[in-house]
């Protein structure tokens, strides 16, 4: 007889793009279509396969279309039936992650230590991770200044000039970029514009950070 298990009452959560692991949704969804594209290929209907794993054809429907978290025993039935190992159902799960597109002009305008009148970060999005591994930054200063920050941080940095000229500081010295000119440095040192030559004045920073585990940093 058909068992249809108790997993249709799990909870479920919801989507979070705060967060960095796939949601129960996703892996739900994604498991979904694996049963879906493996049934397929057998070329069996859902009353078949449904019979074949011991399952109601409601409960397969439910498990195809990400409805509910299917339980250990259910994904080994549903393996049996399609003859394959438990964890094909989990394969790509990876690749599934999220791409982040930004239209142009979209970014979205955040306060950053730099900011004041006359300039203007945009943050280009980010994927999600437990850690943010690279800031994308599109900056546009119109507005002259005598005076700005110093940054300093972890990772690495490259800045790519859009428009404009400015000269830059890294350390005690001082680079003087023009229109397609391109900076890569080392964050922990102190930089920033020291001097804003022709407004306005945009450009690209991208920032680079290193997981707590990884020796990607070093050279050896």
């Amino acid at each position: 007889m058909p068992n249809d298990r108790s997993e249709s009452e799990a909870p479920r959560t919801v989507n979070d793009s705060r967060t960095g692991r796939l949601t129960t949704d996703e892996v739900c969804e994604s498991v979904g279509r694996r049963v879906r594209e493996l049934r397929v290929g057998m070329g069996l209907t859902m009353e078949q396969f449904a019979d074949a794993a011991g399952l109601s054809i409601g409960m397969l429907s439910k498990v195809e279309h990400g409805q509910t978290s299917p339980s250990f025993s259910t994904l080994i039935s549903l393996a049996d039936a399609a003859e394959v190992p438990f964890t094909a159902f989990f394969r790509g799960l990876d690749e599934e992650r999220d791409a982040v597109v930004v239209p142009a002009g979209q970014g979205m305008e955040i306060i950053h230590e730099g900011a004041g009148p006359g300039r203007v970060y945009r943050d280009l999005g980010s994927l999600r991770g437990p850690t943010r591994e690279i800031e994308s930054l599109y900056v546009t200063i119109t507005e002259p200044d005598e005076v700005f920050p110093l940054f300093q941080h972890g990772g690495v940095e490259f800045i790519y000039i859009l428009e404009g000229c400015v000269e830059y500081g890294y350390g005690t010295k001082r680079y003087v970029l023009n229109t397609g000119d391109s900076m890569q440095f080392r964050g922990e040192v102190t930089h920033g514009p020291t001097a804003l030559i022709k407004l306005p004045l945009r450009f690209l920073s991208l920032k680079v950070t290193y997981p707590p585990d990884s020796n990607s940093g070093s050279n050896g």
